[in-house]
């Protein structure tokens, strides 16, 4: 898919296919394509942790009650490793980048994504930590799987939000 056709075509799924499975290969190039996103210094201040347990997917929905794992395929959430970015702070932005690139990876796969914000949302953050007992900072939740609806674009080009100096 073309870069600019993907960009246009990416929509929040909330509601997908049950009980789909996706190839653990069509799973690893969407993690790929997340740790090809820049970072800075290079330092990639991040993990993934790769959710298909029912039992902990409901575990995270009790956590995150908007983030709609009942039908995804399975979620990836994205963590921080701030103590691999030392006296810089910009990991949040770094794991965007890398959500960014899951988002538009799945896409091109033909599946849908909803990224569901954790950071810096407490006690959300904390509780998602617990249930996936790391010490990284969960930045975000991605829910995966084929979509079974077709939301109407949300996003627009405004004029009024941009200043050109010259």
């Amino acid at each position: 898919m073309e870069v600019t056709a993907a960009i246009r075509q990416r929509r929040s799924i909330r509601k997908f296919k049950k009980n789909f499975a996706v190839p653990d290969e069509h799973i690893h190039t969407i993690l790929e394509a997340a740790m090809m996103a820049p970072s800075a210094l290079n330092t990639r201040p991040w993990e993934f942790i790769v959710v298909k347990s029912e039992t902990i997917k409901k575990q995270l929905l009790e956590a995150h009650p908007f983030c709609r794992l009942e039908t995804a395929s399975f979620a990836i959430v994205v963590c921080a490793r701030p103590d691999l970015q030392p006296g810089h702070g910009y990991w949040p932005q770094d794991c965007g980048a890398a959500i960014q690139n899951i988002l538009l990876q799945a896409l091109d796969l033909g599946y849908g994504t909803c990224w569901c914000g954790c950071y810096p949302t407490q006690p959300r953050t904390d509780n998602v930590q617990k249930i996936l007992q790391t010490t990284a900072v969960p930045i975000a939740i991605v829910a995966i799987g084929k979509p079974d609806e077709t939301p109407a674009a949300k996003g627009f080009y405004d004029p009024a939000k941009v200043s050109v100096l010259q």
